[in-house]
């Protein structure tokens, strides 16, 4: 039946089941199906004592109060009509057909009367009920109209029944103060719940009268009467519910319904009676909900503890489910106040405590002793009580609300009581079935506790310590084990959130210093460990499989943990042997295969770590693989099934993923090998240094210990990857499935083996891909065969070829590769068509890897050269999957696939162009080899360009938005430049160096199809990103807008004499645009200089004079240059020195010659001003240095006629720079490296042009002494120097001499 709790229906619920239900079936047949003993019955018969027993019964199992079976025969006996059998079925949906037997001796109501949706017929009215309880004295009568309106009421919905409230409610008001008879007040009470519940905010004006009613009844009805207390309780938390968020108001009403409330609350908590005590609780829960300040919590919680040790099930269910509630926002103000129990706990207390407060006989008096002494809560708190309740307690709702509370406090108390809830674990974990429940959860620091946790590693893994057993043993529960082994897990990763310090042992320990409060798990490291050894080696399977969890979490946590003492090592490095003897136990010969599958992922989690420093170790943990994989040799069905097919299926998969997983950590650690600079060549003798006596693996010890297996493992991981591409493929394909299933599946586990094939593949497609590459495609199945065959491996092997025909079909290499790459390649591009949003990012991760690897190879990429097609399609999918996947890593991913994709098209379109150049009669073909031909036109969906724009186009949108044209035009736009964050700086450099790539892969038609778009990119980009910084840092988009340039001006394809015009038009836009990009603008931040007056540069080394020597461009760069050779700046000035003279030394002097021109004289006065303002820093000296190189640039590349004209602006310059003796003793460091540089520069100059030098000193006697002064004082100085150090000591030669070559 409905109860008050139930929520109230709807009333278009109400009005459709109206609708249905009063046509579908008449009311005996409602009946029939009613009853579960198959009685008929008339819809006009009269109750005979069956069907009123019937009706006692349903009673009975309801949550309305109860009326004895014997009342209900005393007063109904034979004449009861059976309108109150049928109020009983109409609670619980019944249609409206039922309610025409309200009244047996009236007519039936019509269809339409009974049928409306938002009204009631006349027999249903609430004055037809007035009516009927004026005339009906007896109970039975009252009490069966008062719960049909409240019913009534409920089926119809508030909305529809908002018309007879008024009249409803005053009849059962009046009926719930009919003292006389309990029975009418609990039912009519019942009722009046049940249509607060139904009318909601209609019941809003209502709510004064009836709950100045509620507490009347509260004062005057005697205790005895539980089940009108029962109903009381409802009403009240029924009107709480009316009246919601209002009653944190602080109006003189609200505060009088809140007073009431919290009133009628504390009178229904002091009740003797359990479900009372628990309709209180409720009610308080809704009163915290909606008005939390006016709950008293220090009054609330230590009831609620004191409730826990209740023997009433319903009891400790509200007050497990309240503390559920009060910990989601206010977890450690319950802690706190439920410890007050404990604190104020006396000797009588303590002596009590072990009592059993769950054993038979303890009645609600008990409980209310308990209460009082508090003895339910020990040092542990309200955590360890309810880590107690879990191991007795059965009820599913009661320990799921448990472990929802445990949950609230450890995400807001866990971090702040690292200590505390680790001991909790501990405890829970360390229990076994010698443990008395006492001591379970005590946290006590006594010297034996001592003495445990300072155990040595063999002892802390085998001794679960010894407790006090003079007291009652109780085995805790694996569940609750299994749970705390959970929280263990949970705590880790809640302190990864909160502060790096706890996985940093040097910054734990130096806060550990400063403050002693501070507790953070890198100190708490050997607990961890210990903790997830016990739960992986435990008897429980779930335990087990949740200590393998932990562990897994472990090592990936504290992996990379540095320790302090010991430099190059980490913290996990001592545990390497307990790691080991935690998962040896689960690759026994019983183990089921989930556990195995989950041991496999933790010992390729352990091994790519990289913490294995020990070889013994690392072999112990790999032979453990090896072993796993015996058995994915053995096959299908070639041994006794101690488990389902569809597990066997699961370990196998799960055991080549680790393999894999293994592999690719391998093969990426010899990779870093052999990019690092190899050692030196030792003596034979010294072997201080050797890999042995310093704790460190060779670097290719992993891949030593994997090769052996790879002849097996690649013919393994190729069958796993021809399963699931058979497995994925869509249903209309089903019957390309083989009939005998695949190697490691059956036809009948196929469902189920699509999940585990799922979990799996991604780490096998990279392995195979990174084999593949390794091996140079040059492995075939027979060489495979042979090393197998050489392994002596087991004589049942797996059946890998289901679908390869015949014994003597076997297939070419060539052809063997084919297969492959068009494996992988689909594979591949099914699932990254559309990947689920479930799918992990590792997975998305390794497939992008995977298509890495394998392009790296050249078979590869002259495979998907030959064919564009593949190509397009590959980028197309590339596409699709980053209009669903945002995370940086992905996009940097596919930005190197698409490079790669794009690469292999170029070596493959060069080596045509180069086969094509050898023949003198083949030239013309060549210029136009490439996308685009003679005309230029790139084809949607067959173009590989394109298709690469398209992809490159939307990374960079999504990154810089403005560079869309229609966000650009918006009106609400504004120009800002903004600083890129790292990852989207390092996809924004990538997409330009791929963009600068792609005319090569076009015809010189093709080319200036796609340049226009390119540059305008470039440009863009590199106004954009080259904002000045503090560094001077250049960000890596701008180097890679700078690099593109260069490689497009300087690319000879696309200058023919065909596309001439639109090359210079092209180049000569793009450089207008670089000009008006590096003009400063108020509104945006300043431009960095530097790098505008490269991009000019690489214009003027790389690009002709033809071009480029436009009057309006020469101006508009020339003026870039002055106003940087005129910056405060003085690392601008430096940079704009060196790149003057690069371009003053061109080549064509046509081009060099007005720049010259132009810019000497203003490089000449800068130098000249360096006598008056001398360097103070070393950027400024740098500027100076600079400027004098581009001086004697000058002097070198004029003509000898000129030389002394040249060397009299050059050499007073120099001159001007020296000190006198009396100044350069106080003169600043960056002054007196400028006086030894220029007297360096004179002292090279003499020699160099001698004619011109003596000329220029002759014609001016004073630099002529200034410049001997100052030679004649660096000599002093040096020879100072020289005999302030000491006369270096003379070793005598040995007399004896070794010999050294024997031969």
């Amino acid at each position: 039946m409905m109860t008050s709790s139930d929520p109230p229906t709807l009333a278009s619920q109400s009005a459709g089941i109206i609708g249905v239900s009063h046509c579908a079936q008449p009311a005996s047949s409602l009946l029939k199906t009613s009853y579960p003993f198959g009685h008929a019955v008339s819809p006009r018969l009269e109750c005979s004592g069956m069907i009123t027993a019937h009706c006692s019964l349903d009673l009975s199992d309801s949550s309305i109060p109860l009326i004895s079976a014997s009342l209900l025969a005393g007063h109904i006996g034979m004449h009861c009509h059976a309108r109150l059998s049928f109020v009983f079925f109409l609670e619980r949906g019944v249609s409206n057909t039922g309610l025409e037997l309200l009244g047996s001796s009236d007519p039936p109501a019509s269809t339409s009367q009974s049928a409306g949706n938002t009204g009631m017929s006349h027999h249903t009215s609430p004055s037809y009920f007035k009516l009927k309880l004026k005339s009906a004295r007896d109970v039975v009568s009252r009490t069966g109209h008062s719960l049909a309106l409240g019913c009534l009421h409920r089926y119809v919905g508030g909305i529809g029944s908002g018309q007879h409230l008024k009249t409803s409610v005053s009849i059962l008001l009046a009926l719930a103060q009919d003292g006389t008879s309990p029975e009418v007040q609990t039912w009519s009470l019942h009722s009046l719940a049940l249509i607060v519940d139904s009318s909601g905010p209609m019941y809003r004006g209502y709510v004064e009268p009836t709950l100045s009613l509620v507490l009347t009844l509260l004062l005057t009805v005697p205790p005895s009467h539980t089940e009108v207390h029962q109903c009381l309780g409802r009403c009240l938390g029924a009107i709480i519910t009316t009246v919601g968020p209002e009653l944190q108001g602080n109006g003189a009403t609200i505060s009088t319904i809140r007073s009431s409330c919290l009133v009628g609350c504390a009178i229904t908590q002091d009740h003797s009676d359990s479900l009372v005590q628990a309709a209180a609780i409720s009610c308080l829960q809704q009163l915290h909900m909606f008005a939390p300040r006016h709950v008293n919590l220090s009054s609330l919680v230590p009831s609620l503890c004191v409730h826990l040790c209740s023997s009433h099930l319903l009891l400790r269910r509200a007050a497990v489910a309240c503390l559920r509630q009060l910990a989601q926002r206010e977890a450690a103000e319950v802690c706190e106040y439920a410890m007050s129990l404990a604190k104020n706990a006396g000797d009588k207390e303590s002596n009590s405590a072990n009592v059993n407060p769950f054993a038979p006989g303890v009645s609600s008096r008990s409980d209310i002793h308990c209460r009082h002494q508090g003895v339910n809560i020990t040092e542990t708190g309200l955590e360890g009580l309810l880590f107690g309740m879990l191991d007795r307690e059965t009820d599913r709702k009661l320990c799921s609300d448990i472990h929802d509370t445990l949950g609230h406090m450890l995400s807001s108390l866990a971090v702040e009581k690292l200590s505390h809830w680790l001991m909790l674990c501990k405890d829970v974990l360390a229990a076994s079935s010698d443990m008395s429940t006492a001591t379970l959860l005590s946290s006590g620091k006594d010297e034996e506790s001592e003495k445990k946790d300072e155990m040595d590693d063999d002892t802390m893994f085998t001794t679960l310590g010894e407790e006090d057993k003079s007291k009652p043993f109780v085995a805790p529960r694996w569940a609750t084990r299994v749970f705390a082994a959970d929280c263990l897990c949970r705590i880790i990763n809640l302190c990864e959130n909160a502060d790096q310090a706890h996985f940093d042992l040097a910054m734990a320990r130096s806060a550990k210093l400063r403050n002693p409060t501070n507790d953070l798990l890198v100190l708490h490291l050997s607990d961890l460990i210990r903790m997830a050894f016990m739960a992986a080696t435990d008897h429980s399977n779930q335990l087990r499989m949740a200590g393998l969890q932990a562990l897994e979490d472990i090592i990936k946590k504290f992996a990379s943990v540095p320790e302090p003492e010991f430099p190059g090592h980490v913290i996990l490095e001592q545990y390497q042997a307990n790691v080991g003897a935690a998962l040896r136990p689960a690759f026994s010969q019983d183990t089921p295969s989930d556990i195995i599958a989950k041991a496999c992922q933790v010992c390729s989690t352990w091994i790519g770590s990289g913490v294995v420093s020990d070889l013994n170790d690392l072999r112990r943990v790999h032979n453990l693989l090896v072993s796993s994989l015996d058995k994915v040799q053995a096959g299908k069905g070639s041994s006794s099934q101690l488990y389902r097919e569809s597990a066997t299926t699961m370990e196998k998969l799960a055991v080549l993923k680790a393999w894999a997983e293994v592999y690719v950590v391998a093969m990426n650690i010899k990779k870093e090998a052999e990019s690092k600079p190899k050692r030196a060549i030792k003596n034979t003798d010294d072997d201080d240094d050797d890999y042995g006596t310093i704790d460190e693996l060779p670097p290719d010890s992993l891949i030593t210990l994997v090769q052996p297996e790879l002849p097996t493992l690649s013919r393994l991981w190729l069958a796993a990857l021809k399963d699931y591409a058979l497995l994925t493929l869509p249903a209309e394909f089903s019957s390309q499935l083989p009939p005998d299933g695949g190697a490691f599946y059956t036809p009948e586990t196929i469902d189920t083996a699509r999940l585990h094939y799922r979990n799996s593949w991604a780490p096998i497609l990279h392995a195979v891909a990174l084999w593949l590459n390794s091996t140079g495609f040059t492995c075939s199945e027979s060489t495979e065969a042979a090393a197998i065959s050489g392994l002596q491996k087991r004589s049942t092997s797996v059946n890998l070829n289901q679908a390869s025909g015949a014994v003597g079909s076997a297939k070419s290499l060539p052809e063997i590769n084919k297969d492959r790459m068009h494996l992988i390649l689909g594979v591949s591009i099914q699932f990254l068509c559309s990947p689920r949003p479930e799918e992990p990012i590792e997975h998305v991760t390794a497939c992008l890897q995977a298509l890495h690897t394998l392009l790296d190879s050249p078979y590869a990429r002259i495979h998907i050269a030959e064919d564009q097609l593949i190509g397009v399609e590959l980028l197309s999918v590339l596409h699709r999957l980053l209009l669903t996947w945002n995370p940086s890593s992905v996009q940097l991913l596919v930005t190197g696939v698409v490079q790669q994709i794009v690469r292999a098209a170029q070596d493959y379109l060069q080596e045509k162009r180069n086969t094509l150049n050898e023949d003198d009669m083949e030239k013309e073909a060549c210029t136009v080899l490439g996308e685009g031909g003679d005309s230029g036109g790139l084809i949607p969906g067959k173009s590989l360009v394109f298709a690469t724009m398209e992809l490159l186009m939307f990374i960079l949108v999504r990154h810089m938005p403005h560079l869309s044209t229609k966000v650009s035009d918006s009106p609400t736009h504004t120009a800002t430049k903004t600083r890129l964050s790292e990852e989207s700086a390092r996809l924004v450099a990538a997409t330009v160096t791929i963009l600068s790539d792609l005319p090569s892969l076009c015809s010189p038609a093709g080319c200036m199809t796609i340049l226009p778009t390119i540059l305008f990119l470039i440009a863009r980009i590199l106004k954009d990103t080259a904002i000045k910084s503090a560094d001077n840092q250049v960000p890596p988009p701008v180097s890679a807008a700078l690099q593109g340039i260069k490689s497009i001006v300087t690319l000879s394809m696309a200058k023919t004499e065909e596309t001439q015009k639109q090359w210079t038009a092209v180049i000569r836009s793009t450089l207008a645009c670089i000009l008006e990009y590096s003009q400063p603008e108020d509104s945006v931040p300043t431009p960095d200089e530097v790098s505008m007056l490269t991009a000019i540069a690489l214009f003027l080394w790389s690009a002709s004079s033809e071009i480029i020597g436009v009057q309006s461009l020469q101006n508009g760069c020339m003026n870039r240059f002055k106003n940087a050779l005129n910056s405060c700046d003085p690392w601008v000035q430096a940079k704009c020195y060196q790149l003057l003279l690069s371009v003053f030394q061109h080549s064509n002097r046509a081009l060099s010659t007005p720049y010259i021109h132009s810019l000497a004289p203003i490089v000449v006065e800068k130098l000249k001003a360096v006598e008056r303002n001398r360097p103070a820093s070393n950027i400024e000296l740098l500027a100076v240095q600079e400027g004098v190189k581009v001086l004697e640039t000058l002097v070198a590349l004029g003509e000898e006629q000129n030389r002394v004209q040249l060397l009299a602006l050059l050499v007073p310059t120099l001159i001007s720079y020296l000190l006198d003796e009396n100044s350069f003793a106080s003169a600043s460091s960056a002054s007196k490296d400028l006086h030894e540089f220029a007297l360096q520069n004179l002292m090279h100059i003499g020699p160099l042009y001698p004619h011109a030098f003596k000329t220029v000193m002759g014609a001016a006697p004073e630099l002529k002494v200034r410049l001997e002064t100052a030679v004649r004082a660096s000599q002093a100085s040096k020879a100072k120097a020289a005999a302030r150090q000491p006369a270096p000591a003379i070793h005598s030669a040995p007399t004896i001499k070794l010999k050294t070559s024997f031969f």
